[in-house]
C-alpha cells in the first residue's frame, strides 16, 4: 500500500479530537489492575474504543493496535498505533502530564505522530517529510552538544513479575545520568518525553523499553523536528527496537556511553 502519511494528518489530527473529548469529559471511573501497579480506566477503554471504530470506518484498510484491546487487521502495512492515556497512573492521580497517543506505523517505522496533552492544552504532530508542530507553530530539537548543560528525562521504572531485573539497569543509569547531566528528570508518560524533545524543551530522553503504542506517535514527532531517535546500539530506532533514545544529535553517542557504563556497573 503506497500512502503518503502527509495525506493521513488531518485525518489522525480529528481522531485526536474525538479522544480529547472523552479525556477532559470522563473520570477515570472504574479502575482494573493489568499486573503489578499497572492500571487501566473507563476512560482508557472509551477513547480507545472511539478511535477504533472511527479509524476503522475512515480507514478501512489500515490496521489498528490499541494498548488495550490488541490488534485489529494486520501489520504487514500501515498500522494505527495508539496509547489511548499514556500515563494513566499520573492521569488517575490528576497530574497534568498525560495524554492521548496516536501514531501511524509502516511495517516497523513510525511515519506519522499526533500527541495531545489536553491538561497542558498542547497538541504536538508530524508526519514523515512535513516537518513537526506544536499547535500548529513549527518546533525544532535541542542544539545542546555537552551533558552538563542537558536535561534528560528517563522512563519509568519497570513495574511487574521481571521488574527486579528490568531495573538492574535502571537504577545504575540515574547514577550515571545524575553525576554527568545538568539535570534528570522522570515524567511518566512516554508521550511527554518524546514530545518534549521534539520542542526542545529537554535535550533527550531515555527509555529502555520499546512498547509501541508509547513510543510510535513520538518517535515520528522528534525525528521530524531534528532529533536523532535511536536504539541502544545507534542504530536508527523502529517498533522492533529494544531500547528509545531520542536526543540532540551531537549528544547521542555520549548517552549511549553512560548507558554502557551502567549495564558494565
Amino acid at each position: 500500500m503506497t500512502i503518503d502519511a502527509r495525506e493521513l494528518l488531518p485525518l489522525a489530527e480529528q481522531a485526536v479530537t474525538i479522544a480529547r473529548q472523552i479525556f477532559t469529559t470522563a473520570q477515570p471511573g472504574v479502575v482494573t489492575s493489568k499486573g503489578d501497579r499497572d492500571m487501566v480506566t473507563e476512560a482508557d477503554y472509551a477513547i480507545e474504543q472511539a478511535l477504533r471504530e472511527f479509524l476503522a470506518r475512515e480507514t478501512p484498510e489500515v490496521g489498528f493496535l490499541g494498548e488495550e484491546d490488541g490488534l485489529t487487521g494486520n501489520r504487514e502495512g500501515l498500522t494505527w498505533v495508539l496509547d489511548p492515556i499514556d500515563g494513566t497512573a499520573n492521569f488517575m492521580h490528576g497530574i497534568p502530564l498525560c495524554g492521548i497517543s496516536l501514531g501511524l506505523v509502516e511495517g516497523h517505522r513510525s511515519v506519522l505522530g499526533v500527541i495531545d496533552l489536553p491538561f497542558l492544552d498542547m497538541t504536538y504532530a508530524a508526519a514523515e517529510g512535513a516537518g513537526a508542530s506544536c499547535n500548529g507553530e513549527a518546533i525544532h530539537s535541542s542544539s545542546t552538544d555537552a551533558l552538563d548543560a542537558a536535561i534528560v528525562s528517563i522512563g519509568d521504572y519497570a513495574v511487574g513479575a521481571d521488574a527486579e531485573e528490568k531495573n538492574r539497569l535502571r537504577i545504575p543509569l540515574n547514577y550515571q545520568l545524575a553525576t554527568r547531566v545538568q539535570r534528570v528528570r522522570m515524567y511518566g508518560s512516554a508521550a511527554v518525553d518524546l514530545a518534549w524533545v521534539a520542542a526542545g524543551k529537554t535535550d533527550a530522553c531515555i527509555m529502555l523499553s520499546n512498547n509501541p503504542w508509547d513510543t510510535a506517535a513520538g518517535v515520528a514527532i522528534a525525528r521530524e523536528a531534528g532529533a536523532a531517535v535511536v536504539d541502544v546500539d545507534g542504530s536508527p530506532h523502529t517498533m522492533a527496537s529494544s531500547v528509545t533514545i531520542a536526543a540532540a544529535p551531537k549528544l547521542v553517542a555520549d548517552i549511549m556511553g553512560l548507558i554502557e557504563q551502567a549495564r558494565q556497573s
